[in-house]
């Protein structure tokens, strides 16, 4: 293009770039979370098939090794308007699904088990007498709700939620995504915001999906280290001579540089006395704690550096305290911990039968969708930033924000959300399910012409 052809097509296009702008304003939708906008919302941009597609773990297929009962298996929870609550709700199909979501229009959708027969007939089955009724598969779970580090966030409480104490968040993905990996070999973990103050882990390998109770528990357990109550002064215990593993490589490469040069800052947890005493009461030496008491009471600095300061004054007293032992020198490690760890539900970890809500679903309160985050860089992820349920709708008004692709989604902000659903998750998820339904088919296979040439 020549320089006179873009001096002159320069006034088009800011009239172009104008009208698109007064477009969108004409076409916005007023912020708010209603059955009228949910049931839009139900009708042109919930990702029926992907969350179908997900749920049957190539059961859907043509290959004669799918279980296609398997699907209609699974529990489904609705809660509607005024807080109406319908349990055991199963499906046989996408069209089923789909069907009764927009005509229901449920405020909120949780997920359950696969049973061992169609949750909704269960009564059916009771009477016979056989407790035949019971969970056998259920994707291993985690929820993490930022209003259980209420004492040890100062900008926030509650269900509210902020950029400065978002980070507790990033941490709990971060430190529970590598040990999922790492640890126990899991490859295909959902990691999903809550919609308001929080997030959710979906482990969806088979081999975790059929984790019975006991093994779930001991899973948990594994990341447990909060050992004290809400009355307690010391709520993390270190013990034994040296740290396991998985603790150190998760002081070692989160909770330590995410303590010193985020949180300690951003949450002021040395601005004052109230402040500083919750921290001195986790050290066991009273010459220790009466000598940084003194220190801080005695020197006022600016507000900017006196967290880093104070923090430094600590651990180097707590590190040169040489010949009191290991122990006080642990105490840095415990601080660390108790501000930063993450804090999970363990109830919602170790059932099998607990329900969970599903992605995609909006939060009634929020009126934010339920969107994946990407765990390899969930430290970009800003929950403000979530497609609003009117914000979706006022781009489905606008029609010039169109993709590429077929679906109503796709022209919208949650585009992304469900391609990366879809690519980075989904699709390898259904790889391996379709090969381990090939190998267990043909171990049957095998097996049975072994036992007729027997």
């Amino acid at each position: 293009m020549s320089r006179e052809e873009v001096e002159n097509g320069g006034d088009d296009m800011l009239i172009d770039g104008d009208e698109i702008e007064q477009r969108r304003l004409e076409n916005a939708v007023p912020e708010g979370f209603n059955a009228d906008y949910l049931k839009a919302y139900y009708g042109k941009i919930f990702p029926y098939v992907d969350m179908f597609k997900w749920l049957s773990y190539g059961n859907d297929g043509k290959h004669p090794g799918c279980d296609h009962s398997y699907f209609g298996r699974r529990e489904f929870s609705f809660t509607l308007d005024n807080d109406i609550y319908l349990r055991f709700q199963s499906f046989n199909s996408v069209s089923e699904l789909e069907n009764a979501i927009k005509e229901k229009c449920p405020f909120k959708i949780d997920i359950g088990p696969v049973y061992s027969v169609d949750p909704s007939k269960r009564h059916a089955y009771s009477q016979g007498g056989d407790n035949i009724f019971t969970p056998v598969e259920k994707e291993l779970v985690f929820d993490i709700d930022i209003s259980d580090y209420d004492d040890a966030r100062y900008c926030c409480s509650g269900a509210d939620v902020c950029l400065e104490c978002w980070p507790l968040m990033t941490i709990a993905i971060k430190v529970i995504d590598t040990a999922l990996r790492d640890d126990f070999g899991f490859s295909h973990i959902l990691w999903v915001y809550s919609g308001r103050r929080g997030v959710h882990c979906w482990v969806c390998d088979g081999k975790a999906r059929r984790l019975n109770n006991e093994q779930r528990a001991a899973i948990v357990d594994y990341f447990r280290v909060y050992k004290g109550n809400e009355n307690s002064s010391k709520k993390v215990s270190l013990v034994g001579p040296a740290l396991h593993p998985f603790l150190v490589r998760s002081y070692t490469e989160v909770l330590k540089d995410y303590f010193e040069k985020r949180l300690l800052s951003s949450q002021n947890l040395f601005l004052n006395e109230e402040r500083f005493e919750k921290i001195l009461e986790m050290i066991p030496d009273e010459s220790v704690t009466s000598e940084l008491r003194g220190r801080w009471l005695s020197n006022k600095r600016s507000r900017e550096e006196i967290n880093v300061a104070r923090w430094d004054q600590l651990k180097n007293l707590l590190q040169s305290n040489k010949q009191k032992g290991q122990g006080l020198r642990r105490c840095i490690e415990e601080i660390v911990f108790t501000f930063t760890y993450p804090r999970l539900d363990m109830e919602v970890s170790k059932h099998m039968n607990h329900l969970l809500k599903a992605p995609f679903c909006v939060h009634p309160k929020t009126g934010r969708v339920c969107v994946p985050i990407n765990p390899k860089n969930c430290e970009e992820f800003n929950p403000s930033a979530v497609p609003t349920l009117s914000q979706l709708l006022g781009e489905l008004n606008t029609g010039g924000f169109k993709g590429e692709g077929d679906h109503e989604w796709d022209g919208t902000s949650l585009g992304d959300c469900v391609r990366y659903f879809r690519e980075s998750f989904l699709q390898p998820l259904l790889k391996s399910c379709k090969e381990e339904i090939e190998t267990s088919y043909n171990a049957k296979v095998q097996q049975s012409r072994n036992s007729i040439s027997w």
